[in-house]
């Protein structure tokens, strides 16, 4: 299965910090963003990985190369300027213009934002089938996280629903089958709509994972980062 790293985003919460930096590379325990997330994914087995990128999205490409320096091989989504205009795809979008890099037309893939860390075994989702039979989407769902208490997902026997009271945060990771995207143009759109209908069709798997997990959104938070894994050793 291949893996897709989320990284065309803005970063505007991030600012100043990425007016001259893309947001994946800004470093946290000696590491950046994006290099944690190639590491679990390697770690877990995936070696196949594509990269979107939109605003500075060519110091992404000069840093990372082909990928030979982690022991994978990386292929890039270029969006924003690549496309003739300033923004990116969004989530939806950006997913749906990489689906020739990902898939076959049949196969599922992983997709991970590229602004989270978190110590979950990806291994977990490559295990068995990536997902269950007639499902379009397999999420993982995390506690909490105080800016955002009241979650977005109830997971209930392992099926992921809009409604329920024991609520969760979507932690931006999760397997996709292409099929999720039949119908969707080559525009800018968000992923959440697709995952929605989904949902309300009973398509939609998901796990809860319980141990750490931070979306690195804001200058705080990145500096917060860097004193756990400091701490860590990580």
């Amino acid at each position: 299965m291949k893996a897709m790293i989320l990284a065309a985003g803005r970063g505007n919460r991030m600012r100043p910090l990425t007016d001259h930096r893309p947001k994946p590379l800004l470093a946290a325990g000696g590491r950046t963003l994006i290099e944690h997330q190639i590491l679990r994914l390697k770690a877990a087995g995936f070696t196949e990985l594509v990269v979107n990128h939109a605003h500075l999205g060519e110091q992404i490409e000069a840093y990372l190369g082909d990928g030979s320096a982690y022991d994978v091989c990386i292929h890039y989504s270029p969006e924003g300027a690549a496309l003739g205009h300033n923004g990116a795809l969004e989530t939806g979008g950006g997913i749906f213009r990489a689906l020739p890099l990902l898939t076959d037309g049949n196969a599922p893939f992983l997709v991970t934002n590229g602004d989270v860390w978190c110590d979950f075994d990806y291994a977990r989702l490559a295990c068995g089938p990536a997902l269950a039979d007639g499902d379009l989407a397999r999420l993982v769902l995390v506690d909490n996280p105080d800016h955002n208490a009241d979650g977005d997902f109830a997971l209930t026997g392992g099926r992921v629903s809009r409604q329920g009271s024991a609520r969760l945060t979507f932690a931006g990771i999760g397997v996709y089958h292409p099929d999720l995207f039949a119908g969707c143009e080559a525009v800018a759109f968000p992923l959440a709509p697709l995952l929605h209908r989904a949902m309300n069709a009973g398509r939609v798997g998901g796990l809860h994972h319980t141990g750490r997990w931070m979306d690195v959104g804001t200058p705080s938070r990145l500096a917060e980062l860097d004193r756990l894994l400091g701490e860590a050793g990580d």
